[in-house]
């Protein structure tokens, strides 16, 4: 076949991030890539194959190893040549696999299926195997090297925020636990439909019409058919497999994408000049601006973002190609070819994203610096519930007006509430009575006011440890 200068290629993904995922890449393509369709085309044609001579041809062992050896004999361009002919591809295919055969068993090449039993059985195979051998395992990576972060950070001071806003303390652990969760269970999900894509032998309009003139029961010959490949048949078929099988699998990586993507927009801004509490890793060759000799821009995790804007709109096309008429059309002929695009742009923000978690750089005074910005003002909720405790029906009020002070006069929260006596008594015998604290060391360390930050980080990561074993086991 012709070689080709990957700088002329029209898709980004095939020049500039082939170049960044070499081996991601090249494992992909590996059950995406149009010479792994016409691969496992071959497969689930043979298996086919096999099935009728093990019916019809009992003994018939050799020419079974024969056939099991036609994905290695038969190319792409042998296939493709003789498409040029009959402009059907799965035709093609078949004349092609005919050549290959012996004449004893030729007549039994695609005898019974419709071109979509083998399109769709195909492709609920390289997509199980694309999910389970390639990108699973990515998000898997990319989890451990979170979890270890996580870990690392679970007790490291950081302030909480909403809205943009310093709320009230918790951990740089936590921040990123909340990542391990949502992240694991997408994962988890991930393994679980992977494992449930289907396969048919059903025929052109999913009744067995075809094939129920081979045998006596044609549902049974299309579960033997299928356990040979290893895979269930469809409930219920048209012309194609339920649809939502491979939706929902899709669906669901757009979920943990949209994760990832989220992941990496609050990295980007908790390397914001004024917060700085994280930077990415920075070579001592990189340039951060083409003017600006001093800029160092968190652009890994602007990449993973930038991915994620062009691929999740594919979800529209993913769901639109969930609507066949009456037992099939062919609407979705092209739009589906576009999935391996979108997988490879997924597996491609894994792995930025889990070059930035693996090389991110924590400051810890900056970190605790930030608690204070405004002094001891993130413990104001603290005041106003151990004062509400006391039976204090307006604490809430009382303790805004003190913080509004605090904001005016540029003093201390601690100090404003011990300017009033009962107010203060209140607070600290129920500070005391509750967590044993003392209120002056308590309102002077703010980072301790974290909740249950440390220890629920902590259970978040030895629970999704155990689950990204138990799924690497099963993989």
């Amino acid at each position: 076949m012709e070689a080709r200068n990957i700088f002329k290629n029209l898709s980004p993904l095939d020049h500039r991030y082939y170049l960044s995922n070499r081996t991601l890449f090249e494992n992909l393509s590996e059950y995406l890539s149009e010479e792994a369709v016409v691969r496992y085309c071959i497969k689930v044609e043979s298996a086919l194959l096999e099935t009728h001579i093990q019916m019809q041809m009992p003994g018939s062992e050799e020419i079974i190893k024969q056939i099991r050896n036609l994905e290695k004999t038969i190319t792409p361009e042998t296939v493709y040549e003789e498409e040029e002919k009959t402009h059907h591809n799965i035709r093609a295919l078949v004349n092609v696999m005919k050549l290959s055969v012996p004449d004893s068993v030729s007549h039994f090449v695609h005898l019974g299926a419709t071109s979509v039993d083998i399109l769709d059985t195909a492709a609920a195979l390289r997509m199980r195997d694309a999910s389970r051998k390639v990108v699973i395992p990515a998000l898997i990576g990319l989890m451990e090297s979170l979890l270890a972060l996580t870990e690392r950070e679970a007790d490291t001071p950081q302030v909480g925020r909403t809205h943009g806003q310093h709320a009230v303390p918790v951990t740089l652990g936590f921040s990123f636990a909340e990542y391990i969760a949502r992240l694991g269970k997408s994962i988890v999900k991930l393994e679980e439909l992977s494992g449930d894509l289907r396969g048919k032998l059903a025929g052109a309009v999913g009744a067995y019409n075809a094939t129920s003139l081979l045998v006596k029961d044609p549902i049974d010959l299309e579960k033997k058919f299928l356990t040979l490949l290893d895979i269930e048949p469809s409930e219920y078929s048209t012309q194609m497999v339920e649809p939502e099988y491979l939706l929902r699998l899709l669906l669901e990586m757009n979920i943990a994408f949209g994760i990832i993507a989220n992941l990496a927009d609050d990295l980007r801004h908790l390397q914001r000049t004024e917060i700085d509490e994280l930077r990415e890793l920075f070579t001592d060759s990189q340039v951060g601006s083409s003017t600006m000799p001093q800029k160092r821009n968190p652009w890994n995790s602007e990449h993973v973002k930038s991915l994620w804007k062009a691929f999740f709109p594919r979800v529209m096309t993913f769901y639109m190609d969930q609507i066949s008429e009456h037992q099939r059309d062919m609407s979705n002929s092209a739009s589906s070819r576009f999935v391996a695009d979108y997988i490879s742009g997924f597996v491609a923000a894994i792995a930025r994203m889990n070059k930035i978690v693996t090389t991110i750089r924590v400051d810890r005074k900056r970190l605790l610096d930030n608690i204070t910005l405004k002094g001891d003002l993130v413990l104001a909720e603290a005041a106003y519930v151990l004062l509400s405790l006391s039976g204090d029906t307006d604490a809430h009020e009382k303790i805004r007006k003190i913080t509004l002070e605090c904001e005016a006069e540029g003093t201390r929260l601690v100090d404003a509430l011990q300017r009033n006596p009962e107010l203060w008594r209140y607070i600290s015998e129920r500070l005391e009575s509750t967590t044993g604290e003392d209120a002056v060391e308590f309102f002077s360390n703010p980072w301790k006011y974290c909740g249950k930050a440390v220890e629920k980080t902590r259970d978040l990561v030895g629970k999704y440890k155990s689950k990204m074993a138990a799924i690497k086991e099963i993989l």
